[in-house]
């Protein structure tokens, strides 16, 4: 019998138990995502290749080497997406997004790069992929890293794997931090590799990210960015921590974790694990205010992450039962920065229990009370200063336009004994 055509190297037919684990990251995520209030978007698989070139960097390996790049039949460039951050930051800038920031979107699909092959990676390979654009609270961060881990946990593999995170600081931060960092490196050209020389000269900060044995002791002796922090920006990170902490998440400093392009600012984080090799990256992100600045938009704050669907899939084991979010829409309005904390805690809370939630932190209660109503929310819970001191949440139903003072560790019980509204 001929065997026929051959499936191009690098790609992959998923069928059984393979196709299963796959969707059961996708429904998993799907699920999860709901929780917080991203709304799904679909994307074209290709792009003007500039889109990519002016967002990730013409000197990264991606652009220079990585990309699927073709003209089409009318002499444009076009490129299959190689991740889906750009587009869509292209898509916010051209459909007009900007009128609903601060949106949260999530999406996941196909993306194409041109690399060798290996355990868990392929030309053709999928993602998960979450952002909140249009806001620079410190708490977008903290509900996007909140989002992940409670997708790791609800998938199962959340054991073994640690969250590593840093801050890149500010933009005076980052460029003081970046000019000590030529300084340094620029003394030991000497022991530096050649891929770590041509990163000098156009990209010094992924020299710490250097793999080649020949970079650990510049590496290793290289200056901390703690040393060039601005006080806003140690507040960003101890603001962006504390959610964590309040949240329950685990997470490790790791003060070599950055990203290499000049838009990226705050933090940076990676999901890592032992299970997959040398290949320990599961899920990752940071914050990119300069973005869509960079492709011609005005300075638009923003968070993301992704994450390979097929990594994940790798790490599955047979799934226990999943008990399905229940649909019934709740907001948390923390009045004030002193309320984020609890806000965050109670969030947390209510989405663990399966309720989908969202927290409100745009305009003063009457607008967000009122944008509530809009979108036919059922529950408010409202967190100040009088319900800190108090030590309780108003809880104001929507629908009938009642509300209730509920102590913030007995509002889950209380509200929803038995899983029902």
């Amino acid at each position: 019998m001929s065997k026929g055509p051959q499936r191009i190297r690098g790609t992959q037919d998923i069928w059984g138990e393979e196709a299963d684990r796959f969707a059961r990251v996708v429904e998993t995520f799907d699920r999860v995502r709901r929780l917080y209030a991203f709304q799904r978007i679909e994307l074209p698989v290709f792009e003007a290749t500039e889109v990519f070139a002016r967002s990730i960097g013409e000197t990264t390996d991606i652009v220079s080497k990585e990309m699927y790049t073709f003209p089409d039949r009318g002499g444009d460039s076009l490129t299959l997406r190689p991740e889906f951050t750009a587009g869509i930051c292209r898509a916010y800038l051209s459909e007009g997004w900007q009128q609903h920031a601060p949106i949260r979107l999530a999406t996941h699909g196909p993306v194409f790069r041109y690399e060798r092959p290996q355990k868990g990676r392929f030309r053709q390979f999928h993602q998960l992929d979450a952002e909140i654009i249009g806001t620079d609270s410190p708490l977008a961060d903290v509900e996007l890293l909140v989002l992940a881990d409670q997708l790791l946990h609800q998938l199962g593999i959340s054991e073994g794997v640690t969250l590593q995170l840093n801050t890149l600081g500010d933009a005076p931060t980052r460029d003081a931090w970046r000019a000590a960092l030529v300084s340094h490196f620029e003394a030991h050209r000497s022991e530096l590799s050649e891929d770590s020389l041509v990163r000098l000269a156009k990209n010094p900060l992924r020299i710490l990210d250097s793999k080649d044995p020949r970079d650990r002791p510049a590496v290793d002796s290289a200056p901390s960015i703690d040393e060039f922090l601005t006080p806003e920006a140690s507040a960003f990170f101890a603001r962006v921590t504390a959610g964590l902490n309040v949240a329950d998440v685990s997470w490790t400093r790791n003060p070599r974790l950055v990203r290499g392009l000049d838009y990226y600012r705050h933090t940076a984080f990676e999901f890592v694990t032992d299970r997959l090799g040398a290949q320990g990256t599961v899920l990752a992100g940071g914050r990119y205010d300069g973005l869509i600045e960079g492709l011609g938009g005005p300075h638009t704050p923003a968070v993301g992450w992704a994450a390979g669907i097929e990594r994940l899939a790798m790490m599955l084991t047979p799934p226990p039962a999943l008990p399905p979010a229940i649909d019934v829409p709740v907001v948390v309005m923390p009045v004030g920065d002193a309320a984020e904390a609890t806000a965050i805690r109670v969030a947390t809370a209510v989405r663990r229990r399966g309720f989908a939630t969202e927290i409100y932190t745009r305009g003063n209660l009457k607008k967000r009370l009122a944008r509530a109503s809009e979108r036919l929310v059922s529950t408010a819970i409202i967190i100040g200063d009088d319900e800190l001191e108090a030590g309780q949440a108003t809880v104001r139903h929507l629908r009938i336009q009642q509300q209730d003072r509920i102590p913030f560790d007995r509002i889950v019980e209380q509200l929803w004994p038995t899983g029902d509204e």
